[in-house]
């Protein structure tokens, strides 16, 4: 019987496919269309809809685009009277129809349009798209941001944690891959290919990425690893052309020196913290002499935070540099309690350790605009990473060690 009501549904909309062809070609803008596919009740029309939707949408102009999210914004939003009423029911009566009601009260269309357009094969990866393209209008039309969050929760949703699958990148890893790793790269410019290699084949190199099984030649997220003897202290070190090549099983530290978020359009979508634990716990089984996990990071925060307070520390100061960085990193904070550096927030709340500050760690040009050359090494103790966690989240304690502590405590003096 299903199989009958199947055939003769797709039977008529073969016989009816001309007609509706022809009324979306008179009449179909996008938001008659988002209308059309949210009434809809069968599939095939539905996926028919939903792919003239997104084909369309990738066409338009950036006007035309702009109207699109306000019909999302403004025409497919809740009913705040409506949400009055099935609260107050439900309040009266806290039956699980009433809850029913009080949830689809509390959705809006918009939620239900993604959901919908998601239900087409390669659908995942245009939504994305259609998000970072969202998120370049917020700030001039703030409003937006109501639409923004409804992208938020549902691609929350689709990229959990129990979708990504971890991959290893290496030099063998296919074309198509490695040519987003140069593209993507965001800490530590990539400009060759040879430039790749050496990052990637030698065999104290690591690089590992998320994907997901809706974009499967895209990677979400991948962080880069240089094992080493020790805790390095500048970047220059690391990505020397002509450095010694470690053996691995001498390694004593995993050195995570860039981490690299692929997609605009899942900005928000945390995945940072889930990688590099993951990583640590994987290298920590397959190389068993690893004790030691930190990042050398970036302080990008560290120029712009001495200009608004007019320090100005000599010109090679490297001693008042480093006693500057740790006192930022340390005891600056924003209106929410929070590190003003957006590094450190990321590093501290993930469970990290403030390790060590060092002066002239990154002498490129972005590095010397950026924190007067200045990195940080946060420290990842398995052990300890819970309590840092609890302290961080409960009374937004930084943890730092001892060394900077006092770095910090005399940068207070400058």
């Amino acid at each position: 019987m299903a199989r009958t009501s199947y055939l003769g549904e797709l039977l008529s909309t073969i016989l009816e496919r001309p007609r509706i062809l022809l009324r979306a070609k008179k009449d179909g803008s996008l938001a008659k269309l988002s209308d059309d596919l949210l009434n809809e009740r069968t599939e095939v029309n539905s996926l028919r809809i939903a792919s003239e939707i997104l084909a369309r949408f990738s066409t338009l102009e950036a006007g035309d685009r702009e109207l699109f999210f306000q019909y999302l914004n403004n025409d497919l939003d809740v009913d705040p009277s409506e949400i009055a009423a099935a609260a107050s029911a439900y309040g009266d009566d806290p039956s699980p129809e009433n809850y029913r009601k009080l949830a689809r009260a509390t959705e809006p269309k918009r939620y239900e349009l993604l959901r919908r357009l998601n239900q087409l094969p390669g659908a995942t990866a245009e939504l994305v798209r259609m998000r970072a393209d969202l998120l370049t209008r917020i700030r001039d039309n703030p409003s937006l941001a109501c639409t923004n969050t409804d992208f938020c929760l549902m691609l929350r949703a689709w990229f959990n944690r129990g979708f990504l699958v971890l991959q290893q990148i290496t030099w063998d890893s296919p074309a198509s891959v490695l040519e987003k790793i140069i593209a993507y790269e965001a800490v530590h410019e990539i400009e060759t290919w040879d430039e790749l290699r050496r990052r990637l084949h030698p065999a104290d190199r690591r690089c590992f990425a998320f994907f997901h099984p809706a974009l499967p030649d895209e990677p979400l997220i991948f962080v880069e690893i240089a094992l080493s003897k020790g805790i390095p202290t500048s970047i220059q070190d690391v990505l020397a052309d002509k450095r010694e090549i470690l053996d691995e099983g001498s390694a004593d530290t995993a050195v995570f020196y860039s981490i690299s978020n692929c997609q605009k359009g899942l900005a928000g979508i945390s995945f940072g913290n889930s990688l590099i634990k993951q990583v640590a716990r994987d290298l920590a089984l397959e190389l068993p002499g690893i004790s030691s996990f930190v990042t050398l990071s970036p302080i990008p925060g560290l120029n712009l935070w001495l200009d608004s307070n007019n320090i100005k520390p000599k010109a090679g100061d490297k001693p008042a540099i480093r006693k500057l960085a740790a006192y930022f990193l340390a005891r600056a904070k924003n209106d929410a309690n929070e590190p003003l550096d957006p590094v450190a927030r990321f590093h501290l709340s993930n469970g990290a350790q403030i390790h060590a500050v060092h002066a002239d760690a990154n002498l490129s040009e972005n590095g010397l605009a950026q924190s007067s050359g200045a990195m940080v090494n946060y420290a990842y103790e398995l052990d300890k990473i819970t309590n840092n966690l609890r302290l961080f989240a409960e009374k937004g304690q930084i943890v730092v060690s001892g060394a900077v502590r006092t770095l910090a405590r005399q940068g207070a003096q400058i």
